[in-house]
């Protein structure tokens, strides 16, 4: 009969007596009454619901950026985007100092010994090394894509997805093998669940930490007010970018909404999209297939019934900036070239490659009054920079798929 698994790694890695324990081995090595039980589950409910946040938003920016059939991305309000992209990055920001704080909470862990004394240990122990590789690459590279600085030769995108899927299992395994700990964590202190499933001996040394922590010269509250603080900062260091009203405070925002030409930030320049001379060709043409197709001149265009909306830009490094756009709507020219108003079209680009050089606009964008293939920005014409001659621009889509430099609209 197989001897159970705490039986065998306790007899492999017996623990050392209590003298010959050295540095962070030997009994209170950590004399800190704040790396317990009751402020890692906490900070850890933080972080946890900080994951969370990032994981569905983010997932909803994928599923706009490459949606499957069943799924419905509305066009109003023409500001939900921008805000699920936004709580995106501001979440992730604010989570890079809860990850410190509860990995200081939990670090005298690691000099536990045995290392893992049962299967349900062994399990915990594994998903934490999972957990935290994984949140530590998502929020490194995260953090270096806002900044739009890749020292890596991988996808972002497609790596960033995926290693969200593997942060967000890591989470769920982490808080099923955790969970009696979590829950005397959370309950309140001096309740039966604060020590429920502890021996009288570990009640005891729960309520002597709790004691400490409230009279040590690092208090409890302090503690809880320093993380909250942090991760606060750092959310209004960056949120500005997002929310125009706190520009003045987000010191750390990588994007000022208002700089840039035409008072709009620009991702992706003509210079690097290789449309200098292809833009301003007198040559150029937009096409729009249809059973009656069109084929349009810049002048065409300008003649026809010119249309003004306030709509923002949004990109997905969470910063968003309104502009007043005025061309032709999507949907005139699609009636215009014996197509449904909301028949779902792909625009193209001048640009020669790249991923978004073409883009699907969904039914109920291409139909809406508010899509259009704008010919000026604040009332003067594109700049070369913002699309020139002719950009698509549609309410509650991401950035990059308000293609610029457009030359040819098509049913998808």
């Amino acid at each position: 009969m197989t001897a159970p698994l705490d039986r065998v790694l306790g007899a492999r890695l017996p623990a050392p007596p209590d003298g010959l324990r050295r540095g962070p081995f030997r009994r209170g090595a950590f004399p800190s009454p704040l790396h317990s039980e009751r402020r890692a589950s906490r900070v850890g409910a933080w972080l946890g619901a900080a994951f969370l946040v990032c994981f569905l938003t983010g997932m909803i920016s994928h599923l706009v950026q490459d949606a499957p059939s069943w799924f419905f991305w509305p066009a109003r309000p023409v500001w939900l985007y921008g805000v699920t992209q936004g709580l995106h990055v501001v979440t992730g920001l604010a989570a890079i100092p809860l990850l410190l704080v509860k990995l200081w909470t939990v670090y005298p862990k690691l000099f536990e010994w045995p290392p893992a004394g049962s299967p349900s240990r062994l399990i915990s122990r594994l998903s934490i090394l999972v957990l935290v590789a994984a949140a530590t690459f998502q929020l490194f590279t995260g953090l270096l894509n806002i900044a739009q600085w890749y020292p890596w030769g991988f996808f972002f995108t497609d790596t960033h997805y995926w290693t969200g899927w593997i942060a967000i299992g890591a989470v769920a395994v982490h808080v099923g093998a955790k969970a009696p700990e979590i829950r005397r964590g959370l309950a309140r202190r001096g309740s039966p669940g604060a020590v429920a499933g502890l021996a009288p001996e570990q009640a005891a040394e729960l309520t002597a930490e709790d004691d400490a922590a409230e009279h040590g010269a690092v208090s409890r509250r302090t503690f809880v007010l320093a993380t909250g603080a942090g991760a606060g900062a750092v959310t209004l260091a960056m949120a500005g970018q997002t929310f125009s009203p706190l520009a003045d405070v987000s010191l750390l925002a990588p994007r000022d909404p208002s700089v840039g030409p035409q008072d709009l930030p620009v991702r992706q320049t003509a210079e690097r999209a290789g449309v200098t001379e292809t833009a301003v060709d007198p040559a150029y043409r937009l096409t729009v297939a249809g059973p009656n197709p069109l084929e349009l001149t810049l002048a065409d265009l300008q003649g026809m019934r010119q249309h003004t909306v306030d709509l923002p830009i949004t990109c997905v490094e969470g910063w968003s900036a309104g502009g007043t756009w005025t061309g032709v709507r999507l949907a005139d020219l699609l009636e215009e070239a014996g197509l449904a108003r909301d028949t779902e079209v792909t625009v193209e680009s001048l640009q020669p490659g790249g991923l978004y050089r073409v883009s699907t606009v969904a039914p109920p964008h291409a139909s809406s009054p508010l899509t259009l293939l704008a010919l000026q920005l604040q009332g003067e014409p594109l700049d070369l920079d913002h699309g020139y001659p002719v950009r698509l621009i549609a309410p509650n889509r991401p950035g990059v798929m308000q293609t610029k430099w457009v030359t040819a609209v098509a049913p998808a």
